[in-house]
């Protein structure tokens, strides 16, 4: 197998899986007697360690590859959204977590039940695991096309699919047993190597370039060809063309909406704040996970912004301008993903590499868990106790383990339609352009 990765690269990997690997042992030890147990952690999540699960389920590879190619090409503009992400957080903190915790609910559509009927809960369920099987199958897709060029030096489907493989395995192997518990505690971790991976190319990258601080401000204030400051934060401009830039009117009206549906409609990420012990516990790991994700996000555009300044700003690299050819086996790639392939050394590029997987495993443990519980609470448990009457809970738990599994093969299905039958490249958006 042909590979980008030295001695030291496989050692980081190693080192990661190892620790991935502890904690599936450790969680798995934890009794699961309930489905409170599997799908909601016994109410028992500390505050702070749910908004940090939150917070690496909001962000996924898509996050981790192309939040530098925003600032890269554009500006700091994109940070702005947090402004509509807040406003949506503190709308759902203080209006629907409240009545989720009330009625006692495991899934956001079972509250449909109570205004709406059984049918409208099972299908709003049902529609919800249709879109995940899109949503998440194709942020899987962009993880995996990812690792494929990095272990594989390649894209053909089938070293696609054997990245989707490795890491549909690893997610499911450490999250099986001990459902959202596992979930939750392990984004923990894997939030600590991405971010952790991303300060790294940031300490390394300053160490390339051989301007100072200042100079790397200025020409980033002063990027040239009548281009605005690369350091904007706000567009208060009234154009509302896809060019591609996140004005303040969009953050305070788009971005709001949004934000409401993502975090209080989509058991993706309303079912961590479930987890706390009361709805006021809730309402904080919501709106501090927001308030996390600025300087996380930020730490992924500033790898952008130096990335500018050592492809573009040749007179503070001192050497010859050279033009970048963002491409890999004749496909687009993000900025970031070029500097990997092209200029990051052994073991530096195996932790970005992890960072990657970390970044990917964490979204998609998040939509394993998830759909798994939509399926079991408000689909089958209806069906099954409508015709065979009440059943022991742990039948269910059983039955939300084998609908994980179950979840992790309709992804892996997608990606591999997509990898071999379809020329839509749906990871251009994020990953590639």
């Amino acid at each position: 197998m042909n590979s980008l990765f030295t001695t030291l690269d496989w050692a980081v990997f190693a080192v990661y899986f190892a620790v991935i690997a502890y904690t599936g042992w450790h969680f798995s030890r934890v009794k699961i007697t309930s489905t409170k147990d599997y799908f909601l952690g016994g109410n028992a999540m500390p505050m702070w360690v749910v908004a940090v699960s939150v917070l690496a389920t909001s962000q996924s590879a898509a996050t981790f590859l192309g939040g530098p190619e925003s600032s890269y090409r554009g500006n700091l503009t994109y940070l702005a959204t947090n402004i509509g992400a807040i406003l949506g957080a503190l709308f759902v903190a203080w209006v629907l977590i409240p009545r989720f915790y009330q009625n006692k609910v495991s899934t956001v559509y079972e509250l449909l039940k109570v205004r709406f009927g059984e049918k409208t809960k099972q299908r709003a369920g049902f529609m919800y695991l249709v879109g995940r099987v899109f949503a998440s199958g194709s942020r899987l897709y962009m993880a995996a096309i990812a690792v494929s060029m990095i272990l594989f030096t390649n894209i053909e489907p089938s070293s696609v699919i054997s990245s989707v493989v490795i890491l549909v395995v690893v997610g499911l192997a450490y999250t099986y047993m001990g459902g959202i518990r596992s979930v939750i505690w392990s984004d923990l971790i894997q939030l600590v190597v991405y971010v952790g991976a991303a300060v790294a190319v940031i300490i390394y990258l300053l160490g390339q370039i051989p301007a100072d601080m200042g100079q790397i401000v200025h020409a980033l204030q002063n990027p040239g060809n009548e281009q605005v400051s690369k350091l904007t934060l706000f567009d208060f401009s009234l154009d509302f063309s896809p060019a591609g830039t996140f004005s303040f009117w969009a953050c305070i009206t788009g971005f709001v909406l949004l934000n409401i549906g993502a975090f209080g409609l989509d058991q993706d990420m309303t079912q961590r704040v479930l987890t706390c012990k009361d709805a006021k516990q809730g309402s904080r790991a919501m709106i501090n996970s927001i308030i996390f994700s600025i300087p996380v996000v930020l730490i992924f555009m500033t790898i952008g912004l130096l990335l500018y300044i050592f492809y573009q700003r040749p007179e503070l690299m001192g050497v010859k301008g050279q033009e970048v050819v963002q491409s890999f086996n004749g496909e687009n790639v993000t900025i970031f993903m070029y500097y990997v392939l092209n200029e990051m050394p052994a073991g530096l590029r195996g932790l970005v590499t992890v960072g990657v997987v970390a970044a990917a495993l964490s979204t998609l443990n998040s939509s394993l868990n998830s759909m798994s519980s939509v399926a079991i609470q408000d689909i089958y448990k209806p069906w099954k106790e409508a015709r065979h009457g009440e059943q022991e809970d742990f039948h269910y738990v059983k039955a939300g383990r084998f609908g994980m599994a179950a979840a992790a093969i309709a992804l892996g299905a997608w990606v591999f339609s997509a990898s071999t039958g379809s020329n839509i490249q749906i990871c251009h958006y994020y990953l590639l352009h």
